[in-house]
């Protein structure tokens, strides 16, 4: 079940991002305001050149599992998941006219005024509806971000409520895409199975009826983008998240690689994907999820949609027989049920990998 607001939080007085950067363009409120060791800070991209995360062809595993090129992709991905929790894709096969125009219409719905927005609200302790998630307190630190999230799949997750009028191709355009999202996910999780040396069914025969969700989140320009972070560091609790940046945004997303911040690039017409939890409890932590946040810029905005694809809340969640070992490989995960961790994932702050500890076995 979607968390139901939480009566009893106080969040204090969230302000509008794009409405501060209307008023007061040169100032940073002190809410914003990061901790010396939080913040963002000026990473070079140059430094990381060398070390992109991975890139997968999907046009390569469209083909006989025998073939070379199709191993080669499959082996890819295996180190992909390993090493990183993060790739990209490539050839991924979703429209280009579908891509755009769901870009536009988050665009569009940015763009509104503020009281038409606010006809959506995110109440505290929910996850849906515009405005910042995940805050719990007066005196918790915000991210400087708008965000707007509804529940997609199955529909009794949907809020109808929070599904906007405005633009009035917003609902329609969002069905459109979430469908050939669904799609990607379970395609990418058949060639997961598949590196992993399980039937390639593995995931879908357990996930039952997945739950997918949508978040859109905008990134306005920021004047001390040095003292803000655009979205706190967070592992996702989902099997999969699949995130699509607009054309025209700047780069914001960076992954902690070996402890350090590395900036992903997005490449042309690419999807960015990481794998969640729930992979990583799945795989008994051969593929992990990793953490990863978001910057802002100076000068310019920067616009993401981010899907969300997962178990059905009823499903009981344990590392798979297959690849525990009690003496190579011991169990480091409990059994619990998916719903009872996506309950605890967001009725928490976002920190770090620390929600996961909900399923960790403690020696």
């Amino acid at each position: 079940m979607a968390p139901l607001p939480i009566s009893s939080i106080r969040v204090g007085k969230i302000e509008d991002v794009q409405e501060l950067i209307k008023s007061k363009p040169n100032k940073v409120p002190e809410r914003f305001i990061r901790a010396a060791n939080e913040r963002g800070g000026l990473v070079s991209l140059k430094t990381h050149f060398h070390q992109p995360i991975p890139v997968i062809d999907l046009s390569e595993l469209s083909k006989p599992h025998t073939n070379d090129d199709f191993v080669f992709e499959i082996l890819k991905l295996s180190q992909a998941c390993e090493d990183w929790g993060f790739f990209q894709v490539i050839n991924h096969g979703l429209e280009v006219d579908v891509v755009d125009d769901i870009e536009k219409v988050a665009k569009e719905f940015f763009e509104m005024p503020l009281e038409e927005k606010q006809k959506y609200p995110l109440e505290p302790g929910t996850v849906q509806g515009y405005g910042q998630a995940f805050i719990f307190s007066e005196d918790q630190k915000l991210d400087w971000c708008n965000m707007f999230a509804l529940g997609v799949h199955p529909p009794s997750i949907r809020n109808p409520k929070l599904w906007p009028s405005k633009p009035a191709r917003f609902s329609e355009s969002l069905k459109g895409y979430s469908k050939e999202m669904r799609k990607l996910c379970k395609r990418l999780l058949t060639y997961i199975a598949i590196s992993l040396g399980l039937k390639k069914e593995r995931f879908e025969e357990m996930f039952g009826e997945a739950v997918q969700a949508v978040r859109m989140n905008y990134y306005p320009p920021c004047s001390s983008p040095d003292l803000v972070l655009g979205l706190s560091p967070h592992s996702d609790g989902s099997a999969l998240t699949v995130l699509q940046q607009s054309k025209d945004s700047c780069v914001g997303l960076q992954i902690l690689k070996d402890n350090t911040w590395v900036p992903v690039l997005p490449l042309p017409n690419a999807l960015v994907i990481n794998i969640g939890d729930t992979v990583e409890v799945l795989t008994n932590g051969k593929y992990k999820s990793v953490e990863h946040r978001a910057v802002t810029n100076r000068e310019r905005e920067r616009l993401t949609i981010v899907t969300f694809y997962a178990p059905n809340y009823e499903v009981e969640i344990e590392p798979m027989g297959e690849l525990v070992d009690d003496e190579t490989n011991p169990c480091k995960y409990r059994s619990y049920n998916h719903g009872d961790y996506s309950y605890h994932y967001v009725s928490n702050k976002l920190q770090g990998k620390k929600s996961l500890d909900f399923a960790k076995i403690l020696n």
